[in-house]
C-alpha cells in the first residue's frame, strides 16, 4: 500500500465512506430449493413461478451498446498512433502515482 503519512484511521482510501453492498443471507438449502424450482418451472408447493420483470430497455440501444463493447479497446488502440498511446499511458501512470 502507498503510505500517505496519515494515521491509519485517517487513510483517505479506507475512510468508510463507501457503503458496503448488502447480499442476501441465504443458506445452501435455500439456494438448492431455488435451483430445483427454476429447473421444474414451478414452486415446490405446486404454484407457478412469479413472472420475471419485462425488459424495458430500447432493443436498438442494447444492440448498439453490445456492438461497441465487442470492439472495445482493440479498435481504439488501432486508431491511435504509438506516440498518442504512449502519452495516454504516461498520463495514466502520473495520475496513478500522485
Amino acid at each position: 500500500m502507498i503510505s500517505t503519512g496519515l494515521h491509519a484511521t485517517r487513510d483517505p482510501w479506507h475512510d468508510g465512506a463507501m457503503p458496503k453492498r448488502s447480499s442476501p443471507k441465504r443458506d445452501f438449502m435455500e439456494v438448492g430449493r431455488a435451483i430445483v424450482e427454476q429447473a421444474i418451472g414451478e414452486q415446490m408447493d405446486g404454484s407457478p413461478l412469479p413472472e420475471p420483470e419485462p425488459d424495458t430497455r430500447n432493443p436498438h440501444a442494447v444492440a448498439l451498446g453490445r456492438i461497441g463493447g465487442k470492439k472495445g479497446g482493440r479498435a481504439r488502440a488501432k486508431s491511435l498512433s504509438a506516440r498518442k498511446r504512449s502519452q495516454i499511458a504516461k498520463l495514466a501512470a502520473k495520475e496513478r502515482w500522485k
